[in-house]
């Protein structure tokens, strides 16, 4: 080991030790969208090692070349990065196939002897990560094969066994505990990677550096200062080709309780003791559990289902007109909703999480919205295009940090108006940021498990969804137009205490 280089300095790059990638399910979009180009994203920053092998499986009666080849075709089409045929060609001779379905014994006893194989031709030393990029409904069995040949065993494979699930952790809490406790029961705690793509975006994870690297809004960030919080995620996009799945899922269970709930946990969490995952996750459960619903669900919680309507100039039709959605489904496309958290700090300040499908634009975005001055001593029409502060954190698109404020306007009068102070990454740095797959493989390579919830909280989100898909057994959804900000009613649930949303 270097003597110089210390093993907790992030900033040095982080290298994994020679290991394999399984997909299973390598075939579909998210293999080949996201995670082949980030692995070949990774092998052109230079941050895998020689002995890196994608074993991919799939009911395909493939040869390694066949799925090299589609690998290269993914790889190239989707690439973050710029292309170097010599990155690729360094990793093409680490590219394997195993064909089989996941009833087929024989297929995951070849896929052992694969991985066992590795240990000498390219030294992985036992070490492998199988990525689930299946349905869960799937899980069950690829899990009973892997227990059966021992291929999660880290003793009898002489390395690290690690699994990776993919979202939806369950449908339901009793649904979680169950998938919780069969992956559980064949891997270790923590060999277990449960993948919430939204935390290995950049921005997400500078919300903990935006907290706790500046002592500027510690002092502000808390109940006397805080008037309310609105999490957005607005998709200008249908439901696609998931019909299936998103019609007995729909908004609430597809992403508040993942993605808005974990964005929740980071904006109000107390200040971890070190950056560890323990640490980390320990406050994010701390605020998880303090989560109060409205009393009255029917006046704090707003379902909708978009109507055909017009987004981006283009005409888009209604959820019921997409293909293979019943014509008397009442899944909702877009849910609003009044939470609170009762602790100290938070006590009293509403938090306002929104997420659609067929909004105007796409944006995810945290907005902190600061009480208003107790006093201020202009004349009313001197401030009449002011309102509060604000600090937004946009997610995505056009990610970076708005802070609103109000400034004088030059001139011979007193007039006050907002102004925004706008940090973009893009400008401010010259790196561009890493896709969210291509950071999360290498973390799960690493063993690093920081941007992962663990069981707990997966199981504690699903407390706080669960009660609200009950109350919401039997009702309709308001409507919406595509190309509309959701129903009028979520503009009157903010209304109602005085406040509004932001347009985003």
């Amino acid at each position: 080991m270097n003597p110089l280089r210390d093993p907790q300095d992030r900033r040095l790059p982080r290298i994994p030790e020679p290991c394999a990638l399984v997909i299973f399910g390598v075939t579909g979009d998210l293999a080949r969208k996201k995670l082949l180009p980030g692995i070949y994203d990774l092998a052109n920053r230079g941050l895998l090692p020689p002995g890196f092998v994608v074993l991919g499986f799939a009911r395909r009666d493939w040869t390694d070349g066949d799925f090299e080849s589609l690998a290269h075709d993914s790889a190239k089409e989707y690439a973050r990065t710029p292309w170097r045929e010599e990155v690729w060609a360094r990793l093409a001779g680490n590219i394997k196939f195993v064909g089989g379905s996941f009833d087929d014994d024989a297929a995951f006893d070849k896929l052992s002897a694969c991985l066992d194989g590795l240990r000498e031709s390219h030294g992985i030393h036992g070490n492998a990560a199988f990525y689930f990029s299946i349905p869960p409904s799937a899980f069950p069995q690829v899990l009973k094969q892997l227990a059966r040949t021992g291929m999660a065993d880290n003793e009898r494979c002489g390395g690290w066994r690690r699994v990776v699930v993919e979202k939806p952790f369950g449908y339901d809490l009793p649904s979680a505990k169950a998938l919780n406790d069969l992956v559980d029961d064949v891997f270790t705690r923590d060999d277990v990677f449960r993948i919430d793509h939204y935390l290995g975006k950049e921005t997400v994870q500078n919300i903990m550096a935006l907290r706790f690297a500046n002592n500027l809004f510690e002092p502000l960030w808390n109940s006397k200062y805080v008037d309310s919080v609105q999490i957005t995620m607005a998709e200008d996009v249908g439901i696609g080709s998931r019909a299936g799945f998103y019609d007995d899922t729909g908004a609430a269970r597809d992403v508040v309780q993942n993605h808005l709930l974990q964005l929740l946990a980071l904006v109000t969490m107390e200040e971890p003791t070190s950056f560890d995952a323990e640490e980390i996750r320990a406050e994010k459960l701390k605020v998880l559990r303090a989560i109060s619903l409205p009393a009255d669900v029917a006046a704090g919680t707003v379902r909708g289902q978009y109507l055909r309507g017009w987004v981006a100039g283009q005409r888009a039709g209604g959820y019921l007109e997409e293909p293979n959605v019943p014509a008397d489904s009442t899944t909702e496309t877009y849910v609003a909703m009044r939470l609170g958290i009762q602790n100290r700090r938070w006590a009293g300040v509403p938090f306002y999480l929104r997420a659609g499908k067929r909004l105007p634009r796409r944006v995810t975005e945290v907005a902190v919205m600061f009480k208003t001055a107790p006093h201020l001593p202009f004349n009313r029409t001197d401030v009449e295009m002011l309102s509060s502060n604000q600090l937004v954190i946009r997610v995505q698109p056009d990610e970076g940090v708005v802070l609103k404020f109000g400034a004088k306007v030059p001139g011979t009068t007193m007039e006050v108006r907002d102004i925004a102070m706008d940090f973009q990454y893009g400008e401010a740095f010259t790196e561009a940021s890493p896709e969210a797959y291509e950071r999360l493989v290498l973390d799960v390579l690493i063993g690093d498990r920081t941007l992962f919830p663990d069981a707990a909280e997966v199981e504690q989100s699903w407390r706080v969804i669960d009660p609200l898909e009950q109350a919401w057994q039997g009702t309709k959804p308001e409507q919406y137009r595509a190309g509309e900000w959701g129903p009028r009613a979520a503009d009157e649930m903010l209304a109602r205490e005085g406040r509004s949303w932001r347009r985003a």
